[in-house]
């Protein structure tokens, strides 16, 4: 009886296991497709791991769910088995119809659809809405909005499709309460303050976003805080920590900042070591200009670092490696600096990718890249690529990284990515200056024209005694060569019966074209043709006015040369620069005369934003025709070349009259010192004492002849400013009182300027 039950119970098994061993093992005579809308039934099978005719296999079907899931056009998968049939049924993910942004008022729908990747017609799903969302959020701390929330909300079409609503509730923006630090003695926190990014909460900080908080800024502050301390000698500083911490209201954060300053060091000896065949340091020592005693200066040991690159592959030399080493005396307090110079890594560069330029053109950035591909990577021509990108003043942000090449070993791949910016700029301005009046301002400039770099501006102004019209346009790599390109076309009238009498307009246009001889060395040409109309005299105007009575043509061409070290162009605080400028009048029209101009200046920084300049210009010109040089070209002094005087304040001028009649040559000097005022560094307030020195003559009409006052003596005034740079355009108050003067010349006591944007 017992074998009975085992023989009976053994034949159940079989009898259970055999079907679904035989399914297991049976083909796939039939793939079934349902559900589909939008999606092809052979694209759904293409993305399957088993197919018509294989073995059945669970394994296989179970990677086939997960591949059709991953695709991201399905909503739902399943498969199932029938007979020989496989049938897999799906519902597809909606498209996306519309995308709205709703309740954003800080941030714009651009800014918020550059942030996200789901777009119309892009296949909804769920996971590529909440990474947007994250994305949104994190635009929006960044702009210290913490509070922030956003809620997509999905509006059902018919055909399966989908509009998409971001509901924003942007919340209150998070300021920055306080900031403190921790372990500094040399600097004051007030001082650290200034050198930050990230700014306290102050009311008149409206217009700015610096005082919410910001970690990314956090992270670039440490850095500023490091250069900055780099910059001044403490060779050892370092940061050790920045904490941000939520204030208890949740309303604000205050930041911490633990440094640890070290000792202030000073240049000791600098040496350079060459590695490299028939190059020896003495032929490089030229470009180290840090001088023992002086405060040591990572920024100025950057700077050397670049001269001596470039000064070694100006001989042929593709691959070298400048490395600074540092050596720290500590007892003497003094840093000295040895720049090894090796062969390189013989690396190539592959290629350049460059990605973020949705409307800048890659070949405006490429050329701004001292590398292409195939040529030698160099570390110090990339750190100069990046920074003349950023020079473009196109983008927000440019990084410039190198990765290896996937081919081969001895090539390298440079990344350049880059967040762009608005570079339209349209203005409209009213103000008043001591020497226009009242005026009104309008400009319509945008700095890269349809993406290609290209600069084009359309200005006006309207004032009581000025009026202008210009347009301009420049092509900075004219031919796809390292040459700018352009032409002016202008129109101005100048009411002068103040000064002398009479009224002239001014129409004409110009050609120009410049070029770079080296970084500092700057060569730029210009020829120019306009007509010059002298009119409305007075009646008791000079007899020398009188004679300018009408028009005249002037077709000229002129060369400049700028030799430029200055660290800025338009607020230097160091280096120097030197002008010259030539014209030649009388290429055709009525005019025919040779002007010679020179300037020159020297910048001294004393202290932290207390910097003392010495500026200079001097100019000559002769007629070489039988006509003399027109009134309207010559050289007067005044207002802005010479503060204590009226503009054309100082001129030869006629005795009866009292008209300015100019002159043939001038000079003109100043030495000044700005200062702080004490204010916060964003309120662009500086003080300023200065004297100013100048004369001016006439070599050729005027001399001998009765009833004209002229002097070549030297006349000079001091004073003292004040200069804001306001948000609304740039406010400058000068009092000088002259301290040398003629008789004749007409001085200013109080100067003032004024211009609003808006």
């Amino acid at each position: 009886m017992g074998l009975v039950r085992k023989t009976a119970l053994a034949l159940g098994l079989i009898a259970a296991v055999a079907p679904a061993m035989a399914q297991e093992s049976g083909r796939v005579r039939q793939i079934v497709v349902q559900g589909t809308q939008r999606v092809e039934v052979e694209t759904v099978k293409s993305y399957m791991a088993i197919a018509e005719g294989d073995p059945y296999n669970s394994d296989r079907i179970d990677r086939s769910l997960k591949a059709l899931f991953n695709t991201g056009l399905f909503a739902d998968v399943a498969i199932r088995r029938e007979g020989e049939a496989v049938v897999v049924k799906v519902v597809e993910n909606p498209i996306i119809n519309r995308i709205a942004y709703e309740g954003n008022k800080r941030v714009k729908d651009e800014e918020l659809q550059q942030e996200t990747q789901l777009r119309p017609r892009v296949v909804y799903t769920r996971t590529k809405v909440q990474n947007d969302v994250k994305r949104m959020l994190d635009l929006y701390r960044r702009q210290g909005r913490f509070a922030a929330t956003v809620e997509p909300k999905i509006i059902q079409l018919e055909q399966n499709r989908v509009d998409l609503a971001y509901e924003i509730n942007e919340g209150e923006p998070t300021y920055v309460k306080r900031i403190n630090f921790v372990g500094n003695k040399f600097y004051s926190d007030s001082r650290l303050r200034e050198v930050l990014s990230t700014k306290e909460e102050r009311w008149y900080r409206f217009l700015s976003s610096d005082d919410t908080y910001d970690p990314d800024r956090l992270t670039y502050d440490r850095e500023l805080m490091r250069r900055y301390y780099l910059k001044h000698g403490f060779a050892d500083f370092r940061v050790v920590s920045g904490v941000a911490e939520l204030t208890p209201d949740r309303e604000g954060f205050f930041i911490t900042f633990t440094v640890e300053e070290g000792d202030r060091y000073k240049f000791g000896a600098s040496d350079i070591k060459v590695a490299l065949k028939d190059l020896t340091a003495d032929e490089l020592k030229a470009n180290i200009d840090s001088q023992p005693g002086e405060w040591y200066n990572a920024d100025q040991v950057e700077d050397i670092v670049q001269r001596l690159t470039d000064a070694v592959g100006t001989k042929g030399y593709a691959f070298v490696d400048v490395k600074p080493q540092i050596q720290r005396d500590r007892e003497n307090k003094v840093v000295n600096v040895t720049y090894e110079i090796q062969e390189g890594p013989r690396v190539y560069v592959e290629r350049i990718d460059i990605t973020g330029n949705v409307r800048t053109l890659d070949k405006v950035i490429r050329r701004e890249f001292r590398l292409v591909e195939g040529d030698a990577f160099n570390t110090a021509k990339v750190r100069r690529s990046r920074q003349r990108v950023k020079d473009l003043a196109f983008f927000e942000k440019v990084e410039v990284t190198n990765v290896p090449s996937e081919t081969s070993p001895d090539k390298t791949i440079i990344k350049v990515d880059v967040v762009e910016k608005s570079t339209g700029e349209l203005m409209f301005g009213i103000g008043w200056s001591s020497q226009a009046g009242p005026l009104l301002e309008s400009s319509l400039r945008e700095r890269n024209l349809l993406g290609k770099g290209q600069d084009l501006k359309l200005s006006g102004q309207l004032g009581t005694r000025r009026t202008s019209a210009e347009l301009s346009f420049t092509e900075p790599y004219f031919l796809d060569r390292q040459l700018a390109a352009g032409f002016d076309l202008f129109s101005i009238t100048r009411k002068m019966q103040r000064e002398s009498s009479y009224d002239s307009n001014t129409a004409g246009t110009a050609l120009r074209a410049g070029y770079s001889i080296h970084e500092n060395l700057r060569q730029d040409i210009k020829y120019m043709i306009k007509r010059d109309q002298v009119e409305n005299i007075k009646s008791t105007a000079s007899t020398y006015v009188q004679e300018q009575l009408g028009s005249s043509m002037m077709s000229s061409i002129q060369q400049t040369l700028l030799w430029d070290y200055r660290d800025s162009r338009i607020e230097p605080t160091e280096g120097h620069y030197f002008r010259i400028n030539n014209e030649f009048a009388g290429l055709g029209g009525t005019q025919k005369f040779i002007r010679n101009n020179f300037g020159a200046g020297k910048f001294f920084p004393i202290d932290e934003g207390v910097v003392f300049s010495l500026t200079g210009n001097a100019g000559f010109m002769n007629n070489w025709g039988d006509n003399k040089i027109r009134i309207t070209e010559r050289y007067y002094l005044g207002g802005e070349t010479l503060r204590g005087f009226e503009p054309m304040g100082v001129s030869p001028r006629d005795s009866g009259s009292g008209d300015a009649l100019g002159g043939l040559w001038q000079y003109h000097g100043t030495a000044q010192l700005k200062f702080p005022l004490g204010l916060p560094q964003e309120f662009g307030v500086a003080g300023q004492v200065f004297t100013d020195i100048g004369s001016i003559g006439e070599t050729e009409s005027y001399t001998n002849k009765s009833g004209i006052n002229q002097a070549s003596s030297v006349r000079a005034s001091v004073g003292t400013g004040i200069s804001w740079k306001s948000p609304m355009g740039p406010v400058a108050v000068d009092l000088a009182v002259p301290v040398m003067k003629e008789s004749f010349d007409k001085d200013e006591l109080f100067r003032f300027s004024f211009g609003t944007r808006f």
